[in-house]
Formats: C-alpha cells, sequence, structure tokens
C-alpha cells in the first residue's frame, strides 16, 4: 500500500479516530502499539512500539491519571532478563493473589504462598524473584485529548510511607479517596525520589483538573486503549516452535512489563487487604487538598 493512501486514510480517519480498537491492536501484536512512559534509568521517556521516541530530563513531570487496574499484578521470570529478548513469562497473576488460567506451570495455587514472592528470594538474595508492578492510564495536562500512555510502576514506587507532600502510588490514591477526591480530577506530579538508589517516582497533587475538560478525560478513560493499558498482556510462545532439547526460558517480554532499572534489588512490601483508605493527618493534606474536599 502506497504511503499516498495511508496519509489519505489518516486525513479521512482524524475528525473520528481514537487510537486502534482492542481487535486491531491484538491481531497485529498486542501491546506493541500502545505508547508508554518509562521511568528506566531515572529519566522520563516516552516509548512507542519498543523504541524511545522522546524524553523529559527533568526530574519532575505533571500527568492526569484517566484509568488504574483495580489491583496490581505480579510476574515471575525464571532467568534475567536479556534486553532485545521476547520469551514467555514462566508464571504471572492478573490480581497479585492467584496465578491467571493461562499459566500452563503455576508456581503455587496462591502468590502469597508462592516461594518466589517472599523477601530475599530476588536476584542476589534482596527483593522478591516475582515482581509486582501496577498498570496506569495517563494523558498529558497540555494534551488531554492526546496519546493516552501506559505507566506502569514498580513495587518500589507503588508503597511506602508520605516524605514530605509526596506519597508513592498506592499511599497517594488512598490519600485522595479519603478526601472524597478522584484520581481522574487531579492534576498530579509525578517525580524522582533521588535518595533512592533505583528509579522510584513518587507522587503529589498540583491542581483542580478544569472542570471543562472532565468530559473529555471521562471519554478518554473510556476508550479501547485506555482499557489495554490497564490489562495484563503477556507474551506466550508457541511451545512448537521452541527446540525440543532447551527448556523453556523465561524472561521478560520486549518492552520489559516494568522499568525499574537494571539491577532494582529493593524488597517489595507483602500486600495486604486494606479494608478502608487511611485518612491523611489534617495537618499533613496540602491546602489545594482541603480546599477541593470542601466543595465535594
Amino acid at each position: 500500500m502506497s504511503n499516498d493512501l495511508i496519509k489519505s486514510i489518516q486525513s479521512n480517519l482524524a475528525a473520528l479516530q481514537t487510537g486502534l480498537d482492542e481487535d486491531t491492536a491484538a491481531v497485529a501484536g498486542g501491546g506493541g502499539f500502545v505508547k508508554r512512559i518509562s521511568i528506566k534509568g531515572g529519566v522520563f521517556r516516552k516509548m512507542s512500539g519498543g523504541k524511545e521516541v522522546g524524553k523529559n530530563e527533568d526530574r519532575h513531570m505533571n500527568i492526569i491519571f484517566v484509568k488504574m487496574a483495580h489491583d496490581p499484578s505480579r510476574t515471575y521470570y525464571a532467568q534475567s532478563y536479556r534486553e532485545g529478548e521476547k520469551i514467555s513469562p514462566t508464571c504471572w497473576s492478573s490480581n497479585s493473589k492467584t496465578p491467571d488460567a493461562e499459566v500452563k506451570n503455576p508456581q503455587a495455587a496462591a502468590c502469597d504462598k508462592c516461594p518466589h514472592s517472599v523477601k530475599g528470594s530476588g536476584q542476589g538474595g534482596t527483593g522478591s524473584a516475582c515482581r509486582l508492578s501496577w498498570r496506569t492510564a495517563v494523558v498529558l495536562p497540555n494534551d488531554i485529548s492526546g496519546d493516552i500512555m501506559q505507566l506502569v510502576l514498580p513495587a518500589t514506587s507503588c508503597f511506602g510511607k508520605e516524605d514530605g507532600g509526596r506519597w508513592p502510588f498506592r499511599p497517594y490514591i488512598q490519600m485522595l479517596a479519603s478526601n472524597n477526591i478522584s484520581a481522574g480530577r487531579v492534576v498530579t506530579k509525578m517525580q524522582f525520589d533521588t535518595s533512592s538508589p533505583v528509579p522510584k517516582v513518587m507522587f503529589s497533587p498540583v491542581a483542580a483538573v478544569d472542570p471543562d475538560d472532565v468530559a473529555e478525560i471521562q471519554r478518554q478513560a473510556k476508550s479501547p486503549m485506555a482499557e489495554t493499558c490497564v490489562k495484563m498482556n503477556v507474551y506466550q510462545a508457541d511451545e512448537a516452535a521452541a527446540p525440543a532439547s532447551r527448556a523453556p526460558v523465561a524472561e521478560p517480554e520486549a518492552p520489559p512489563v516494568y522499568d525499574d532499572g537494571a539491577g532494582e534489588s529493593a524488597p517489595e512490601p507483602t500486600l495486604r487487604e486494606s479494608k478502608k483508605p487511611e485518612a491523611a493527618a489534617s495537618a499533613d493534606v496540602p491546602d489545594i487538598i482541603k480546599k477541593w474536599s470542601k466543595k465535594a
């Protein structure tokens, strides 16, 4: 097909196109067409089709969460990741509770009973061999109708304590919830924790989303691309094509499902069910949150 015809089709669809639909993306190769924000190497990088297409050298950037997976996920690879290889993981879980039904060799009946999820099972005896991460879909505040990008957060960015008005992901969402504020109604500042030995980001509120933009953010949240961003899409190799003499190898798909930097060894927390979001102390809640709460 000629480039002129492609451009003509794109031009005609410009007013209607909202990104690839789920079927087209799946048949064409799954998540390869999802644009992502990576934090690899302590730099915010925009990725498309597994390649870096831009980067932000600043230590912070503003985003709006349009959709979030309801649970973190887990992925276990039997061997260390080798860049450029695309091989199936050994075991994975979309809800970090039990292995998915498609897993052919579950490592345990439940994730909290699995030896690969305990502290110290990771490489070098640190962290856990089964990695926990949280999938989200975000847009940029200055381009809310633009690209929906996947942001996959490693465990080190998901759990922990508030630090100077900055929160890890889940405590940040809990803080907003305790103040009756939805994450999609807030412009969020995402910044690197420069005291961390591995890429780690923290979150804080910047401003309320413009009321005129709420409808567009809701539309973006319901789009197939937003759903794709928060859905776990695991590459599974064709066993029939694998050499018979070689044992199944398990490593991250390319690009990896998480971007927590090379050699990350920080221990992962034990995930427990939370009865309800912990209320933030009123003295620690930023003034801007107090103002929104009164309007809620």
